[in-house]
């Protein structure tokens, strides 16, 4: 079985790259194709053979690709996948709308539905969260939508199966794009990401590991600690960071530089808590945390609810704005959380436990395919 991977662009280091990572563990002479390549903010990806679309010929798409939503699906269009028996795309935009023969098998593991077209669209009509080019995004979008709708759901059809992360993304798969999928969720290395020594001094600062862009809703969180004047170490990097930087007072701190997971996991193993503010598709910073044996202070929507168990390994808040975070932090004690139930609360989200799944999933689907051809 010769197997290729898809995804949408190779640009940052998340959640969805570690999936990607994951994924190359299995099938390690699987090329990654992308509509965007930027080596430099992409060191993850050198254990793959990347593939850039024609997009890399034209240096200014490079940090500014989420500007060019009509471009962005030619680039996946005008791959060529005749060599490959399965594709599979990660993605959470494009590139499902990749063209393969009838010989092909296209699965789609689906990160969400395409999110500033579907479940995001009213977030980011406010926040598009490109900077400068925010406003004229927001009025781009406002009408262009109603085609990039449709033009999405036409690409939602090419992909032959559909995987999702969550059952949260399993119910929008069916909202938005009227498919079934099986839920799969991701995995984490917990072998590396585990309690500390029962011995370590305890620290007194929260954390919160994120991406900064709008969506996330760590400004919120942010004046939170601000009135509080707790400790709150931000990780992270991203288009929203100037912005986030000015409304911190000096109890917040940032480490935007690329850590090492072994650095990672020392500020989940001595925070107090992690906090996620943001509605979360799935959420693996709430699991390495668990694994950590930490509790999560979380917004109680989205994915989140498929990982935390409330009052037992974390908390969950009903509204998403700063009252609701601060009166939960004002409840908030932290022996209340055994580092055992939190742990043991990680277990079922092990990486190898995913990769197995992923493996059997595909490999089963790649059986019948041939059958049925």
């Amino acid at each position: 079985m010769k197997i290729a991977f898809v995804y949408d662009w190779v640009d940052k280091f998340g959640g969805a790259e570690r999936v990607l990572l994951a994924l190359h563990e299995i099938w390690p002479g699987a090329p990654l194709w992308t509509s965007v390549y930027d080596p430099g903010k992409s060191v993850w990806a050198d254990v793959f053979e990347v593939k850039p679309s024609f997009l890399r010929y034209l240096p200014l798409i490079k940090n500014k690709h989420e500007l060019l939503p009509f471009i962005i699906p030619i680039a996946f269009e005008s791959f060529n996948f005749d060599n490959f028996d399965v594709v599979l795309s990660v993605t959470s935009a494009d590139a499902k709308a990749i063209i393969t023969k009838p010989d092909t098998l296209h699965i789609c593991y689906c990160l969400t539905p395409t999110r500033y077209l579907w479940s995001g669209y009213e977030s980011y009509l406010k926040e598009p969260g490109l900077g400068f080019t925010s406003f004229l995004a927001g009025i781009a979008l406002k009408y262009s939508a109603s085609s990039l709708r449709k033009w999405d759901f036409i690409a939602s059809r090419r992909p032959d199966k559909y995987l999702s992360i969550s059952k949260t993304v399993q119910k929008r798969i069916d909202k938005y794009y009227q498919k079934d999928s099986k839920v799969i969720y991701p995995g984490i290395d917990l072998s590396l990401f585990k309690p500390a020594n029962k011995n370590t001094v305890k620290k007194d600062f929260f954390l919160l590991v994120s991406r900064f862009v709008s969506y996330k809703k760590i400004d919120y969180a942010i004046k939170s600690f601000n009135d509080l004047g707790w400790k709150l170490v931000i990780i992270g990097n991203g288009s929203d960071e100037k912005r986030l930087r000015k409304l911190s007072k000096r109890n917040i701190s940032f480490i935007c530089e690329n850590l090492t997971d072994k650095k990672l996991c020392w500020y989940y193993q001595n925070c107090m808590a992690l906090i996620l503010p943001g509605e979360e598709d799935f959420g693996l910073t709430v699991i390495e945390a668990q694994a950590c044996g930490k509790p999560v202070i979380a917004y109680g929507k989205g994915g989140v609810l498929e990982i935390v168990k409330q009052g037992i390994t974390g908390e969950l808040y009903s509204y998403q704005n700063q009252l609701s975070l601060t009166q939960t932090l004002l409840l908030f004690k932290q022996k209340k959380y055994s580092v055992e139930s939190c742990r043991n609360n990680s277990l079922r989200f092990s990486k190898i436990v995913f990769q197995k799944k992923m493996r059997k999933t595909i490999e089963e689907h790649w059986r019948y395919w041939k059958k049925t051809r």
